[in-house]
């Protein structure tokens, strides 16, 4: 790779991680993937990452080989027409949508269990090993495929015509597994949580749309691809750089002295400087060599690896950027500052019912008051972070005074949670609802993830007073 487009590569990765972040409204516990931008309710966005994430897909080294022999196979280029060649290319990216889909609907319906195994710390470590696994082979240490006469003979599955379509996509389907990335375990983290076997179905089918990309190109409008080369190997890099990333993200949230002390150095930093010290890292990883150099050619490894190094360390100070407050100056009276004092801590599985829930709420709609409404888990880390670096900043526990405050404890299933996930529009965890003080259930403001006070607190003021006046 040339040495200017290296430059232009690096520059890009800078400035990206300088402002992407700042596009989601989720802290250090939020992940590099779409889950961030699900949690914070951008759908049409999310979607549009795990299609752009399918696509990245599609150019690793065990899909994109079998594009031209698969299309080829199935006849698309041989077909007799166009609407024939959209026909048969259209019943093959359908057939792998609906294994991906299926993927999704599985995803769902194990519910928020899911979210509940995350809470172990070894399952968590767990985790991190296997994506650090996954990172290895896509830096070339083994491949991840299945073997080349098994895929081929896969590939030949159904024969021609449009079921025969339908069927290898449905094997390609399989095929593309390995290699799924980032991108992909976070949805399904995400719509685990949810427990929509609907969205599930239409997320994944939307990233297999995007893996499917290449082949309309080759079999509708008989583009030439590009040959496989080298610049397949970047592609990996890119993968194995953000597998390893989420594995550090998950270790950070497993061991809370590893996070205490990533975001304390981001606190030394303050916010800007732990934005333009992430932004330098990525261009000097990026500049020496994380994604161009290889980790199998001669010395190359140790510059590769200082750069994948680089990296990660710019992920982490970023991702805590967010959260990075200045200390808390104290009183001149010597005074302790005020914390938030909730009115109840509401665990369905000890009421059975939701009628203390219902009854601190009538109190506040009869006291003309606004209602803050916390969903959180033991097993989300971010909802701790909320509880450490949001809830204990002054201005975020001035403004929380005009608030009837209300916690809901979620880290166990039960069926009057759902009534409430159903009532407050909860997808996943943590999850800040209002009422205003007439007692209205509001749509906006809503906080899902982590959010640093400043903007906390701004989505606090957003809740007016009321000119009811309190019941006698």
């Amino acid at each position: 790779m040339k040495r200017s487009t290296v430059l232009v590569l690096a520059s890009l990765s800078a400035i990206g991680l300088v402002f992407v972040p700042s596009l989601i409204p989720t802290g250090p516990a939020s992940s590099l993937d779409a889950s961030a931008l699900l949690n914070s309710g951008q759908l049409f966005i999310a979607a549009g990452v795990i299609f752009l994430g399918g696509f990245l897909t599609s150019l690793t080294p065990c899909v994109y080989p079998l594009i031209p022999i698969t299309v080829g196979v199935f006849g698309a280029r041989q077909a007799d027409s166009k609407g024939r060649a959209l026909l048969l290319t259209t019943s093959y990216v359908v057939g792998m949508g609906a294994v991906f889909s299926a993927l999704g609907v599985f995803a769902a319906l194990s519910g928020r269990a899911f979210g509940s195994v995350l809470g172990n710390t070894w399952v968590i470590v767990g985790l991190a090993v296997f994506m650090l696994v996954l990172a290895t082979s896509m830096f070339g240490a083994f491949e991840l495929a299945l073997p080349s006469s098994l895929a081929t003979r896969l590939n030949g599955v159904g024969g021609g015509g449009v079921i025969g379509a339908f069927l290898m996509g449905s094997v390609a389907g399989f095929l593309a597994a390995p290699c799924t990335g980032p991108v992909l375990t976070g949805v399904l983290a995400w719509v685990s949580q949810t427990r929509d076997p609907v969205l599930g179905a239409g997320l994944l089918f939307i990233y297999a749309m995007g893996i499917g990309v290449p082949f309309f190109l080759i079999g509708v409008f008989t583009v030439r691809l590009p040959k496989s080369g080298v610049w397949m190997e970047w592609v990996k890099s890119v993968f194995g750089v953000a597998l390893l990333a989420m594995a550090v993200g998950y270790l950070r949230d497993a061991f809370p002295g590893f996070r205490d002390f990533v975001l304390t150095a981001a606190s030394q930093l303050g916010r800007t400087g732990a934005v333009t010290l992430g932004a330098v890292l990525a261009f000097v990883g990026v500049a020496v060599g994380a994604i161009h150099l290889s980790f199998k050619e001669g010395k190359q490894w140790v510059l590769k690896g200082a750069g994948v190094a680089a990296l990660l360390v710019a992920f982490l100070v970023r991702m805590a950027a967010p959260a990075a407050q200045l200390p808390v100056e104290p009183r001149p009276d010597g005074a302790p500052h005020a914390v938030f004092a909730w009115a109840m801590t509401f665990k369905a599985e000890q009421s059975k019912s939701a009628d203390p829930f219902e009854a601190v709420l009538a109190k506040a709609k009869a006291d003309c008051k606004p209602v803050m409404i916390d969903f959180f888990a033991d097993w989300c880390a971010a909802c701790k972070e909320l509880d450490e670096y949001t809830y204990t900043a002054p201005m975020v526990v001035a403004e929380a005074e005009r608030f009837v405050k209300v916690k809901v404890d979620g880290t166990d299933d039960h069926e009057v949670l759902d009534v409430l996930y159903e009532r407050f529009g909860v997808k996943g965890l943590p999850t800040v609802a209002f009422i205003d003080p007439m007692g209205q259930v509001l749509k906006a403001p809503k906080v899902t993830g982590f959010l640093a006070a400043k903007d906390f607190l701004a989505e606090m003021k957003k809740v007016e007073l009321s000119s009811c006046a309190p019941a006698q």
